[in-house]
């Protein structure tokens, strides 16, 4: 297995970016010059950056003896979105990056079967918001993600800098692709297996709870689970394992000597 640094230069946000990537071993992957390996978008949340899954999950130790690659782009506070600043997010992400990938790693597949992604906090509105904003990703998993703005519409008046630099007014927001459930509600195909949990003395819990019962009242293939627990990097690293386990991919656990 090996941690990669790619810097390349992004033509839809006009500078350098960099994207971490882990790449199987060899070992792993059966005729490895020819197969189509599985790849999952990681996304990181609010404060987080490309780095942030490495260094706080250990998700390099989790699927070292699977057949997987992970992808970890930066979207700063973006939040995966074409920002209305101009700061194309979305589109550098959803469209952009999986070419540049398979640019320089032409192993990895670019069927939408094998590709996934997943992500915590503002990460898991983004990978909600890719996977039903595009046609690329299979399944989609949020953890503590932000799916809904009920209950959150005051943040678009406290600090208005930021959250209409991102989105909009709330008026802007309200029924426009940025706003998960009114996009899963306009997505007709290539509809994406979901999984979302969110802790229940989460800030975000009430928000999950309802965005969870309007995914399955639109019919989507949604788990939802939920436990104890707070908006911390103690749960993401519990939970990604799940997330690992749900994927369509042969995820083989790290063998724990005591």
């Amino acid at each position: 297995m090996a941690v990669i640094n790619l810097e390349y230069y992004s033509e839809v946000l006009a500078m350098n970016r960099n994207v971490k990537i882990i790449y199987p071993e060899a070992s792993k992957v059966e005729n490895f010059t020819e197969k189509e390996i599985p790849v999952l978008y990681l996304l990181h949340g609010m404060t987080g950056n490309e780095n942030s899954w490495l260094q706080r999950s250990g998700i390099e130790r989790l699927i070292r003896h699977t057949n997987l690659a992970i992808v970890m782009p930066s979207t700063d506070l973006g939040f995966y979105v074409n920002t209305t600043y101009g700061m194309n997010y979305f589109d550098a992400i959803a469209l952009e990056l999986p070419k540049v990938i398979h640019n320089f790693f032409p192993n990895l597949s670019t069927k939408r079967e094998k590709n996934f992604i997943a992500g915590l906090s503002m990460g898991g509105y983004g990978a909600f918001r890719l996977a039903l904003g595009t046609d690329k990703f299979s399944y989609a998993a949020s953890l503590s993600g932000v799916l809904t703005f009920n209950g959150l519409e005051s943040r678009f008046d406290e600090n208005a800098a930021y959250w209409q630099g991102i989105f909009g007014s709330i008026e802007q927001f309200k029924n426009s692709d940025n706003e998960i459930l009114a996009l899963a509600e306009r997505k007709t195909e290539y509809c994406p297996k979901l999984y979302a949990w969110c802790g229940k003395q989460d800030a975000l819990f009430a928000g999950n709870e309802f965005a969870a019962a309007e995914l399955k009242k639109l019919n989507y293939d949604l788990t939802y689970e939920t436990s104890d627990g707070i908006h911390e990097w103690y749960y993401w690293t519990k939970k990604i394992e799940q997330v690992l386990e749900w994927l369509p991919i042969n995820y083989v656990k790290e063998e724990r000597k005591i």
